[in-house]
């Protein structure tokens, strides 16, 4: 997939990248991804994308967060935008596209190899954009579920599409290394839009407020 010697730049879409592998029942170990990348080539940035909700006390995709920024990942986050549907729900956006292409196009011209985590069709664009300055660029979702998590358009305009499943064995998190499971309280105890077990944290008031991503209920934890 890659060259050796050649200059890499990951781009993780923290709600997409989640979402796929949830879908394929295996945790990602962010530590093994970047020693993985880190092995096939000079890694020049790694960054990973995520919106948060700025107004809860505590959420699980802070530790991941911080985790991310204090080992070799270059975070990129925002606030999410609360609105009502027609049908009268509160819901919440939080699109990181915008600032993953301008990350993308500003680096483009020092990077020989863009890998993009992220399924999403709407990065068709900028893949073709990329690739207009000499850049290869892999795509890393899946075609293994059905339907497949990444846009046949996306899928088209990539040099190389890899399968996310060939690199379980790789990026995947063994399930012995899972935290002990917390028992559950009683619902009434629990808020709303609670977090799965394996991504909870002892409560923590002190935490600067941020929440898990608009698109999807939580994020990967990183143990």
């Amino acid at each position: 997939m890659t060259v050796p010697g050649e200059k890499i730049a990951l781009f993780i879409d923290g709600a997409n990248l989640y979402a796929t592998a949830k879908s394929l029942g295996f945790d990602i170990d962010y530590k093994k991804l970047l020693r993985e990348f880190q092995s096939r080539g000079y890694l020049l940035r790694a960054f990973y994308y995520t919106a948060v909700i700025e107004d809860q006390e505590y959420s699980s995709i802070r530790p991941l967060i911080d985790w991310l920024d204090y080992n070799g990942y270059s975070v990129v986050t925002k606030a999410t935008k609360e609105f009502v549907d027609q049908t009268g729900r509160r819901k919440v956006k939080g699109n990181m596209d915008i600032e993953l292409a301008v990350d993308a196009m500003e680096i483009a011209h020092t990077i020989d190899h863009m890998v993009l985590f992220s399924g999403d069709g709407d990065f068709r664009s900028l893949v073709e954009a990329v690739q207009r300055k000499g850049v290869r660029v892999t795509v890393v979702s899946t075609i293994s579920t059905q339907p497949p998590m990444v846009a046949d358009e996306l899928r088209r305009q990539a040099d190389i599409f890899l399968d996310i499943m060939t690199l379980q064995s790789k990026i995947g998190r063994d399930p012995s290394e899972r935290p002990p499971r917390e028992p559950r309280g009683p619902r009434e105890d629990r808020e709303p839009g609670h977090t799965p077990q394996f991504l909870q944290r002892p409560a923590a008031p002190q935490r600067t407020p941020a929440a898990a991503p608009a698109d999807d209920d939580d994020e990967e934890s990183f143990e």
